[in-house]
């Protein structure tokens, strides 16, 4: 007898990755310390679908992965656990927030992302902005001079200096010149979200 053609042998590994979506979902959200509501406010979707998407409730649809993988800076293969591809390569798309050219260097870690940043110049005598909240910074010149401003203290950083601190404390950075600088950035999820968010 004729194999019935919606029994199609790719049908059940489809299912178990739709299947683990869920549990995939649930698991990114929790590690980029989300509520409901706050995914639900960037994202446009209700609370209650997304309660039911991590619960294995709906079945996600590619409108909602699509917005899903957008907050969450990951590919769609990500949030399905599609099988890996053989081309490691990271295809940055490069935004601006606060005058900052920002470039995602990342695209699949949950817990950091790591940015290359083009600090627009800056006057000297003017102060450097900071912030604080949870979270952890590394940042390494890579060209021009930065000011990195901690709490009461402020460094110059020159190409090829590192630096790394606890985002609990204020802290800030700026081109030490009219010159734009450039940094590599790597930020825990908590600090990523601070940077990316209230720079809008």
């Amino acid at each position: 007898m004729a194999a019935d053609p919606a029994e199609s042998p790719s049908d059940p590994p489809i299912d178990r990755m739709l299947d683990g979506v869920a549990a995939r979902l649930r698991a990114l959200r929790t590690r980029r310390g989300l509520t409901l509501a706050e995914l639900s406010e960037e994202t446009g979707i209700s609370t209650s679908t997304l309660s039911r998407l991590e619960s294995g409730g709906r079945r996600p649809t590619l409108d909602l992965l699509i917005r899903l993988a957008a907050v969450y800076r990951a590919s769609l293969d990500d949030l399905v656990g599609a099988p890996q591809i053989a081309d490691p390569r990271v295809h940055p798309k490069p935004f601006y927030r606060g005058g900052k050219a920002i470039i995602p260097l990342t695209r699949s870690n949950p817990d950091l992302h790591a940015y290359k940043m083009v600090l627009p110049g800056h006057p000297p005598e003017a102060p450097v902005e900071q912030r604080a909240h949870e979270g952890y910074d590394w940042i390494y010149v890579l060209s021009g001079r930065v000011r990195l401003a901690l709490g009461d203290e402020e460094l110059v950083l020159e190409p090829g200096e590192a630096a790394e601190f606890d985002t609990r404390m204020p802290h800030g950075t700026a081109s030490a010149s009219l010159e734009p600088a450039e940094i590599l950035n790597l930020l825990s999820a908590q600090g990523e979200r601070v940077h990316l968010r209230e720079a809008r």
